[in-house]
């Protein structure tokens, strides 16, 4: 089944002749470059990154390694989603404005270099999840041939594993808005707090993690195996967490879960 599905993506992308690649350097959008280069061939394929106060530092380098491993031509794009209207507001609709504002960026480079499509790296899993983002695909015109092909999450590291790729046991990440709770203003102090409350706590060895942002609230989201080390650590954690600006330090009993900001949406 997981070979059709590949067979089914190497098909949608020959189709499509040349790509845009919407590229985060996650273990999704690397797949899906990496697929499309294998597919259609490093001249018929640019790599977009967007660099903006949501994305850290630290993935923007991943990102740039992972294109140069793959062999791409990668470009690098200064966005800045504080400035885009509604979304510092951070209503259920901040994913559709981001997501609408980078393929804004991404088409006139798609226009530029003569390509057919702007591609981005949705998957099967994100049917059954709030996608915002996945309205403002539809508006544009962009695909995304890993759903397409109805690969989901787990297959699509198997796949990265058999590709040999570094992402195919990568955490997963969101951007750093996703961190602070619906309906706070979004604001780049904040931001910057979360970055480097999440870089502290991946620093003692813990690797998915999430600093979840409720006003001077930091609920720390780790997965339950990793909770031992939150507890071992608990106030070095406090001390470094409440020098970042945070006034009370805790950690969710649930652990790790993808979206938990969402369950206040439903």
């Amino acid at each position: 089944m997981i070979n059709e599905k590949y067979l089914k993506l190497v098909s949608i992308l020959r189709e499509m002749e040349s790509v845009v690649v919407a590229f985060s350097g996650g273990v999704d959008s690397t797949f899906l470059l990496k697929v499309a280069v294998d597919t259609l061939g490093p001249d018929r394929v640019v790599a977009v990154t967007a660099d903006s106060e949501t994305y850290p530092s630290s993935e923007l380098e991943e990102a740039k390694e992972l294109a140069d491993r793959i062999g791409v031509n990668h470009l690098v794009l200064e966005t800045s989603e504080l400035a885009i209207p509604g979304y510092i507001e951070n209503d259920r609709n901040r994913c559709y404005f981001c997501k609408s504002s980078l393929f804004d960026h991404l088409i006139p480079v798609m226009e530029k270099e003569g390509y057919n499509n702007v591609v981005y790296g949705v998957i099967a899993d994100d049917l059954n999840e709030f996608r915002p983002g996945m309205k403002a695909a539809k508006e544009k015109g962009i695909r995304g041939p890993l759903q397409e092909a109805n690969l989901f999450k787990d297959e699509i590291r198997e796949l990265s594993r058999d590709y040999d790729l570094p992402t195919w046991n990568k955490p997963s990440f969101a951007c750093l808005s996703s961190r602070i709770a619906y309906g706070e203003q979004i604001t780049i102090e904040k931001l910057t707090k979360v970055e480097k409350a999440e870089a502290y706590l991946k620093s003692l060895n813990i690797r998915q993690v999430r600093v979840r942002t409720h006003q001077e609230i930091a609920r720390i989201e780790v997965e339950p195996g990793d909770m031992t080390i939150v507890l071992e650590n608990h106030e070095a954690i406090s001390r470094e967490l409440i020098e970042y600006g945070y006034k009370y330090i805790t950690l969710d009993l649930v652990g790790y879960k993808s979206g938990s900001m969402n369950k206040v949406l439903s």
